[in-house]
């Protein structure tokens, strides 16, 4: 007696879901059928083949054994449909006893080679299981083992070709891993699925883990049972381990000094076998505390439709993700299912890893899957988070899929929420269309819990953000400050620029220096500019900016570079009755008076110059105070006996 020696039994022993479903089947017909028959061994079990051997059920090699009278029963991983075609010429009755995972796969090669795809396979191209799946394509299919062999298939396959990718359901998950990455670098377009069962390497790494706190580990499984065999091997890295057919061998083992004892079971071993084995184990050790039959039992629980479930996703691609909920089934989320953006891909939503809340739409105990939502779990807590919203007046966040009559739709966490047009936007004259796409903020206005209706406002939300901005500006903004902002609307006397939450004009004149003759000459609606308060009026809430900087001024180019007394090149811009001016840079005009033209008396300044007209002209007066130059063409030319000019007063400049 072991009085201090406990024993643990990992969760994941015994039968995968696809070997279980195929031996319940075979037992389920022995009554009902004559002459039963399986299409190789239904199991590598020497326990199970034997037993149903006693009970007149014998296996075939090949599908031309069969007789008409026979009831073959296919394995669980699968045949190819010529294989189901020549049992039908025979006459035999068929029942399919294939994997639920393995048909999966069989409907996606058919499905997507009947639709013109070049379907590729990962996996053993001699593997009964990728015969199967090779026979249901339409087409030839492409089977490689490794990435090596993949990358030189992607070479052979045109940029135009449509591929889909297939696993093997036992194929090397590390191995996947890395074409994965061929396939994202040479093939980004190909639709790919991931069909691999991890229930495998599930049951390896569990038991990998329970040897490594174990003393003995012992893998209950038929001496020829490949998987069995590997799952001893995982352990014996750990601790000594032994490999048992039956609870008989364990008076053989000495299990002294073990205070922990580890229990796992090959995918071929039946339940039956294990709780025998723990019964054995429980007498051995004389102590019922550690022994738990639920650890075998505990993935049959019971689920049913509107059932809410959390899961661990286990694979995602680009149309769903298949999760583990816990029981034998295969759990799968269709991309529809995750996310009510019906734009987005399933691997944008979700990882491998990832735990989920879900709720059962559909339940397939023949396939052995089942249906899940994500969208509607959200939804439902979206609704809570709305009517919470309602009572709190707190704002949420949503995305506006769409216009119609009347307002936009969004969808805030999978609530659906109607934003009337007067409560969609800001400014009444914006588009509702600019919105499509956009995540904005609102808040709730009505909420009708029997209609599941919910009726919302943006334009609440951004008419307190822009009376917060607009009061934060009021208090900070400083006279001669240089801001940010962005053009809004442009009007035939100025711009206006909204400041975040506030709006500033900048009048025609403040514009440029130099002569604008439509602000939109200048600026445009939607551009970033920068602009410097000019004048504010917080009683009345308004800003007056303006968009030309100091060191543009064009007096201080000039002041800077020319003086009284210089001769320079000037352009006739305008022509008045007292004289003309004339453009010396740009935005710096001076006055020729009209007694500065020409040495003789002139009646008539357009008789002389006209606009464009270039001429030489020496300065003759700088009033800094007043912007203003006097100009002279007269000063320029030769002294003569012309009758002598009486001259008039300088007029101002206009």
């Amino acid at each position: 007696m072991l009085t201090n020696c406990k024993f643990f039994t990992a969760k994941t022993a015994g039968f995968c879901f696809g070997v279980d479903r195929a031996v319940k089947i075979v037992y389920n017909n022995l009554d009902n059928r004559n002459k039963v028959v399986t299409l190789g061994p239904i199991i590598h079990n020497k326990n199970v083949v034997e037993d149903l051997q006693r009970k007149g059920v014998f296996a075939i090699n090949s599908a031309s054994e069969a007789k008409p009278d026979m009831t073959v029963i296919i394995r669980s991983h699968g045949v190819a449909q010529s294989v189901y075609d020549e049992l039908s010429k025979i006459g035999a009755e068929v029942i399919d006893a294939t994997c639920p995972f393995v048909s999966r796969i069989h409907k996606i090669a058919c499905d997507k080679s009947s639709l013109g795809y070049t379907v590729l396979i990962a996996g053993d191209k001699e593997h009964p299981e990728v015969v199967g799946i090779s026979g249901h394509c339409k087409t030839k299919p492409l089977v490689f083992s490794d990435e090596k062999e993949l990358a030189q298939i992607c070479d052979s396959i045109s940029d135009s070709d449509k591929v889909a990718v297939l696993a093997q359901t036992t194929y090397n998950t590390k191995t996947w891993e890395k074409c994965l990455d061929v396939i994202k670098e040479k093939l980004p377009d190909a639709e790919v699925f991931d069909t691999i069962c991890n229930a495998t390497s599930e049951r390896q790494s569990e038991a990998a883990a329970l040897a490594k706190e174990s003393d003995i580990m012992i893998i209950v499984g038929g001496k020829h049972s490949s998987n069995t065999h590997k799952l001893a091997a995982v352990c014996e890295k750990y601790c000594p381990t032994y490999l048992v057919e039956t609870a008989d061998e364990l008076h053989k083992l000495n299990f002294g000094g073990a205070e922990k004892i580890g229990i796992s079971a090959g995918a071929s071993t039946p339940a039956y076998i294990i709780k025998e084995v723990q019964q054995t184990m429980s007498e051995i050790l004389n102590t019922m505390e550690e022994f738990n039959l639920e650890a075998i039992d505990q993935s049959f629980q019971k689920i049913y439709t509107g059932k809410k479930v959390t899961g661990i996703i286990t694979s995602v691609n680009n149309s769903e993700a298949m999760v583990d909920i816990g029981t034998k089934h295969t759990g799968i989320i269709p991309s529809s299912e995750l996310s009510y953006d019906s734009s987005a891909k399933a691997s944008d939503i979700v990882k491998k890893g990832d735990e989920v809340e879900l709720i059962v739409l559909k339940i397939s105990d023949k396939d052995g899957i089942v249906t899940l939502s994500k969208k509607q779990v959200d939804a439902a807590k979206g609704f809570e988070a709305v009517e919470k919203a309602l009572e709190d007046g707190t704002v949420l966040k949503g995305t506006v899929t769409n216009v119609v009559k009347g307002g936009v739709i969004l969808n805030a966490n999978g609530v659906r929420v109607f934003v009337p047009a007067s409560q969609a936007t800001a400014r009444r004259d914006d588009k509702l269309e600019d919105l499509v796409k956009k995540e904005v903020e609102f808040k709730v206005l009505e909420v009708v819990a029997a209609k599941r209706r919910v009726v919302g406002s943006i334009r609440a939300v951004a008419k307190e953000a822009r009376a917060a901005a607009r009061a934060k500006f009021f208090e900070n903004a400083q006279v001669g400050e240089t801001v940010k902002g962005t053009v809004k609307s442009i009007t035939d006397y100025g711009v206006f620029v909204d400041l975040g939450g506030i709006d500033g004009l900048i009048r025609k004149i403040d514009l440029s220096w130099n002569r604008v003759k439509h602000p939109s000459d200048v600026v445009a609606v939607g551009d970033e500019i920068e602009v410097v308060i000019k004048d504010i009026d917080a009683e009345n809430g308004k800003i007056a900016l303006t968009y030309k900087k100091d060191s543009e001024n064009p007096w201080n180019i000039f002041t800077a570079n020319y003086e009284v007394g210089q001769v320079i090149e000037a352009t006739i811009v305008s022509i008045t009755s007292f004289g003309a001016f004339a453009q010396i840079i740009e935005g710096v005009d001076g006055l020729i008076h009209i007694s500065q033209i020409a040495n003789t008396r002139v009646s008539n300044v357009a008789e002389l110059l006209e606009v464009g007209q270039k001429v030489q002209v020496k300065i003759t007066e700088i009033d800094t105070d007043k912007n203003r130059i006097s100009l002279s063409m007269r000063a320029l030319l030769a002294e003569d006996e012309a009758e002598e000019i009486e001259e008039a007063p300088v007029a101002e400049e206009e």
